[in-house]
C-alpha cells in the first residue's frame, strides 16, 4: 500500500514553507547552541562539510534543495558531491575526501572489512519494500529458483547484492549458481533494456524509474528477505572532533523528513527538482518509502546489520569476518580505540 499522508497548511509551494521552516530552524538554533549531555563539549564548529548522497538520499536532497545545511552551519563551506551508488560514496569517505553520507546496508560492510575509515552514526528506518529484483517482462524466469545459470546485474557491493544473496538463500541456491554481472545502476539499466541480462536487482529511484520507462516485471521485493536499511556514516576523525555537528545535521534531516511528511503531495516536484527525475518517477519513489526519521543505532539495528555481514563473511564475499559494534558510534567514548 501506498504511504499517504495528511496535506497540511496554507496554499503555496514546499520549497517556500520549507524555506519559511529552514529560517525558524536557523533562529532556534542560535537561540540554543548547548552542546548534548551525551556529546560532551567538543566544539560544533566545522570550517568544512564534505557531504556525500545518492539520488535516494531523500532527507540529503531536501536539505540540499533549500539550503537547511547551509542555514544551521553559517559561515561554514558545505560541500555536496552526488555519486551512483554507496560503493562509491564510501570510497571517497574512506580516503578522507567526504565527512559525512548516507548509503545503504551493504556498502559499510565492505568497507569495514576493507579496512576503511567509516562510522556507523545513524540510521532510518527499514525500507524493504523499496528494493526489487527485475525480469523482463516476457522472461521464462518465474521463479527465484530459474535464476540458476542466468546473467544476474547489480552494484558490487550495494543493498541489491545483498537481496540476491537472500533471494538465492531462499530459493535454496548459491551464489555460484548464477552469473553475477557487477554494474552501476544507469549500465544495469542499458543492459536490461538491451537483453544483454537475464534479471536486474536495483533499489528506487531507479527502480521506479524502470518501473516508469521500461517495461519490467517484479520478480520479488525485499519484503521478508532484506531490511534495507540506511545508514549514516561518517569517519572517525570527524564525528570523535564534531559529536554535536553530527547531532545537529540529524536535526535539520528530521525536520527536512517531517516536511516532506506534511506536504506529501508536493514532496515529488521538490525531488525531481533536485535530482532530475521525472515527477511520476519521484512519486513512485516517495510511494514506496515510510517516513525516515533519523536516529543512533539501536542493539536491534546493529544485530541485524551484523546478520547481514555474517552473510557475506560465510559466502566467501568479504575477505574476512567483522563485528559491525566495533564501527558504531558512541558519542563521548573513544570510539577509536575499538579499531
Amino acid at each position: 500500500m501506498p504511504y499517504t499522508a495528511a496535506h497540511s497548511g496554507s496554499p503555496g509551494s514546499l520549497l517556500l514553507r520549507l524555506c519559511v521552516a529552514g529560517a525558524a530552524l536557523l533562529a532556534g538554533v542560535v537561540a540554543s547552541a548547548q552542546v548534548s549531555a551525551d556529546t560532551g563539549s567538543k566544539p560544533d564548529a566545522p570550517a568544512q562539510i564534505r557531504i556525500g548522497y545518492q539520488k535516494s538520499s531523500i532527507n540529503l536532497l531536501v536539505a540540499k534543495q533549500l539550503g537547511l545545511v547551509e542555514q544551521r552551519f553559517p559561515g561554514a563551506h558545505i560541500q555536496w558531491t552526488e555519486f551512483p551508488a554507496g560503493p562509491q560514496l564510501l570510497e571517497a569517505l574512506g580516503a578522507g575526501s567526504l565527512d559525512f553520507g548516507m548509503t545503504g546496508d551493504t556498502p559499510p560492510v565492505f568497507a569495514q572489512a576493507g579496512g576503511s575509515d567509516v562510522i556507523y552514526v545513524g540510521v532510518e528506518p527499514p525500507k524493504p519494500g523499496s528494493s526489487a529484483i527485475l525480469v523482463p517482462p516476457d522472461s521464462g524466469v518465474a521463479a527465484l529458483s530459474d535464476l540458476r545459470g542466468k546473467r544476474v546485474a547489480f552494484q558490487k557491493g550495494s543493498s541489491s547484492h545483498y537481496l540476491v544473496l537472500r533471494a538465492l538463500q531462499k530459493a535454496g541456491l548459491q551464489y555460484t549458481d548464477i552469473r553475477p554481472v557487477y554494474l552501476a545502476p544507469a549500465d544495469a539499466r542499458a543492459a536490461f533494456e538491451s537483453h544483454s541480462i537475464d534479471a536486474w536487482a536495483i533499489w528506487d529511484p531507479y527502480w521506479a524509474a524502470a518501473e516508469h520507462n521500461t517495461p519490467a516485471r517484479v520478480l520479488v521485493t525485499g519484503v521478508g528477505l532484506s531490511d534495507n536499511n540506511t545508514f549514516y556514516l561518517s569517519s572517525h576523525q570527524f564525528a570523535d572532533r564534531y559529536p554535536q555537528a553530527i547531532q545537529s545535521l540529524f536535526s535539520v534531516l528530521n525536520d527536512a523528513d517531517r516536511q516532506v511528511q506534511q506536504h506529501y503531495a508536493d514532496a515529488p516536484k521538490l525531488i525531481a527538482a533536485a535530482t532530475g527525475l521525472d515527477p511520476e518517477v519521484a512519486k513512485l519513489f516517495l510511494n514506496r518509502r515510510p517516513p525516515s526519521p533519523v536516529s543512533r543505532l539501536n542493539p536491534a539495528v546493529i544485530e541485524t546489520q551484523q546478520a547481514l555481514a555474517d552473510t557475506y563473511a560465510q559466502a566467501g564475499l568479504i575477505p574476512h569476518p567483522i563485528r559491525i559494534s566495533e564501527a558504531v558510534w558512541q558519542p563521548g567514548i573513544a570510539v577509536a580505540a575499538a579499531r
